[in-house]
């Protein structure tokens, strides 16, 4: 693990944010005793390793995360502060674009993830207060409360659920504007009701009752992404 070597860290950069937001994003502390991996950050940020790598260790000397090769890259408690808040600017910002400007679920992540880097703890505050201090942004993902604590629920991917069982859909994570537009055309939303009437094998298609009228197929990869809660 990497030692603390500065008193006196700098002020995260925009690059550096988004570094220490998508290490959090997949820190899987309950699967892996490891940390996050470099290959993932570098996949996830369209990066090369090597660029990571460099990174990672300018991260480890102002000790914003804990480096080691072998073991991979956990956030200390001032990275994870910042990731934090980099993911409650992100998602009070897709709310108020979706709630105030008219803004659709499908257009707002890549207007949020170039404005949750200049606004000021006051100004979220604010918005997020005119809103009525929402718990959730438009895709189901939680807000962070202002000092970094977040909700957890107990969620299961549509993927893992049984034929014939009702489930409320709840989040939708990671997903592409041209998901989210087909989500939309087969009348999907958070909130919907969803039965699974069929399922191909092999990991194949789904077909989906949606709010007891609406009958389309999903493929497996996006129903693992639509995390779901037993009616």
């Amino acid at each position: 693990m990497s030692k603390k070597k500065n008193t006196v860290q700098q002020t995260p950069s925009r690059a550096w944010e988004d570094y220490l937001k998508i290490i959090y994003k997949l820190e899987k502390p309950e699967l892996s005793d490891k940390g996050v991996q470099t290959k993932d950050v570098a996949e996830r940020l369209s990066v090369s390793q090597a660029s990571v790598t460099n990174m990672l260790k300018k991260l480890a000397e102002e000790n914003y995360i804990e480096y080691a090769p072998y073991y991979g890259v956990s956030l200390t408690d001032s990275g994870r502060q910042i990731a934090m808040k980099m993911i409650r600017n992100h998602r009070i910002l897709e709310t108020y674009l979706v709630e105030r400007l008219g803004y659709l679920w499908d257009e707002v992540d890549e207007e949020a993830e170039t404005l949750e880097h200049y606004l000021s703890d006051k100004l979220v505050q604010r918005m997020w207060e005119d809103l009525g201090e929402p718990s959730h942004d438009p895709h189901g993902s939680p807000i962070p409360d202002i000092d970094g604590s977040i909700e957890t629920a107990n969620l299961q991917p549509l993927s893992e659920i049984e034929l014939n069982r009702p489930v409320t859909l709840e989040r939708i994570k990671n997903r592409s504007p041209e998901e989210l537009r087909y989500l939309t055309s087969i009348h999907l939303h958070i909130g919907s009701k969803i039965v699974i009437k069929n399922q191909a094998p092999l990991n194949g298609p789904l077909l989906i009752e949606v709010d007891d009228k609406h009958l389309n197929a999903i493929d497996y990869r996006l129903a693992m992404a639509l995390k779901v809660s037993l009616q």
